[in-house]
C-alpha cells in the first residue's frame, strides 16, 4: 500500500510560509540621504532622541532632518567664593532659560543658535559690590556627524562654532571669539556609554590686545538607573595659554528623566576641582524634540 506524502508536504508549506513571512518583517535599512530641511524624516525613522546637555561634553548625533529640537535651562546657579590679594572675593550669578535651538538640515547635519536669554551677576569683591543683568552673548553652531548617526558601536562629529558679542551690561568681553568641538560616543558592555570631546578656541585676551588658544577636554560616562532614568558622571577640563591663566576642572553628575520619546528632562551640578573654577553649578533643564 502506497504511503501518504500529506503530512510531509504540508509541514513544507510552513517551513515557507515561515519563511516568508520573517522576510515580510525584515525592513531593508532606509535610505535617510533623501531627507532634509524641507523634506522631513518620517516619525517611524527617527533616530533615538539624544541632546546636547545636561553634561559638558557635546554629543555626535545630529537632529534628524526637517525635525527641531528645543534645549535649555530651566535655571542654572553658579556659585565662587575665593580670594584675591587678601581680599574675598564672591561671585553668584543666574542664567535664566538659557536656551539652544537645533534644526536638522540633512540627515547628518544640524544647525544650532545657542541664545543666553537673561543672566544676573551679583559680585563682591572686597567691600564693593557690583550688580549686571540682562541678555548674553549668541552663538551659531553647526553639528556635522561622521559616522554612527544611526547605529554602531562609535559616532563621532564636528561643532564649529562662532560666538557674537551680543551681551549687555558688561556681562561679556564685546569680542567676537570661536572654535571647534570634536565629539566622540562609545558604546561600552554593561549597558553603558561614554562620550569624549576635545575642543579648540580662538578666546580674546584679558587686556583685549589679541587672541589666545584655549583647550577643553572632558570625558563622561553614563548608564541607565531605573525605568527611563538615567544617570551620569563627568571630569571636565579646560586650559589657557593666556599668560597667567589657571587651569579649570570641574567634577559633574547629574541625571536625565525621558518622558515618552520626544521630551527629557535633567538635574545635576557641576563641583570645581580648582581654584579657577566655580565651586558650586546646580541646574534644572529640559529638552524636546518636534
Amino acid at each position: 500500500m502506497k504511503k501518504s506524502s500529506r503530512p510531509g508536504h504540508a509541514l513544507f508549506l510552513i517551513a515557507i510560509a515561515m519563511a516568508a513571512s520573517g522576510h515580510a518583517q525584515t525592513e531593508a535599512p532606509v535610505d535617510k540621504s533623501q531627507f532634509h530641511l524641507f523634506n522631513p524624516t518620517p516619525t517611524k525613522h527617527l533616530r533615538e532622541f539624544t541632546t546636547d546637555r545636561p553634561d559638558k561634553t557635546e554629543s555626535p548625533y545630529t537632529v534628524d532632518a526637517g525635525h527641531f529640537q528645543l534645549e535649555m535651562d530651566v535655571v542654572n546657579y553658579t556659585s565662587d567664593h575665593e580670594t584675591i590679594g587678601g581680599a574675598p572675593h564672591r561671585v553668584a550669578g543666574w542664567a535664566i532659560a538659557p536656551i539652544n535651538l537645533k534644526a536638522g538640515i540633512c540627515n547628518r547635519l544640524d544647525a544650532q543658535l545657542v541664545l543666553q536669554t537673561y543672566n544676573y551677576v551679583d559680585e563682591h569683591a572686597d567691600k564693593n559690590r557690583t550688580k549686571r543683568s540682562g541678555y548674553g552673548d549668541t552663538l551659531f553652531r553647526l553639528k556635522y556627524n561622521f559616522w554612527g548617526n544611526d547605529g554602531g558601536k562609535t559616532a563621532f562629529g564636528a561643532l564649529p562654532f562662532v560666538k557674537f558679542p551680543t551681551s549687555q551690561d558688561r556681562l561679556g568681553n564685546h569680542s567676537y571669539e570661536g572654535g571647534l568641538i570634536l565629539p566622540l560616543a562609545v558604546q561600552l558592555p554593561m549597558g553603558f556609554g561614554m562620550g569624549f570631546m576635545t575642543e579648540i578656541d580662538a578666546a580674546r585676551d584679558e587686556d583685549e590686545s589679541g587672541y589666545h588658544g584655549e583647550f577643553i577636554n572632558s570625558i563622561t560616562l553614563n548608564h541607565d538607573l531605573v525605568g527611563r532614568l538615567s544617570g551620569y558622571v563627568e571630569f571636565f577640563s579646560a586650559v589657557s595659554a593666556e599668560r597667567g591663566a589657571a587651569w579649570v576642572g570641574t567634577f559633574d553628575v547629574g541625571f536625565t528623566y525621558g518622558l515618552g520619546a520626544n521630551v527629557q528632562f535633567d538635574t545635576g551640578v557641576n563641583i570645581g576641582m580648582t581654584r579657577s573654577a566655580p565651586d558650586w553649578n546646580p541646574f534644572l533643564g529640559v529638552s524636546w524634540r518636534f
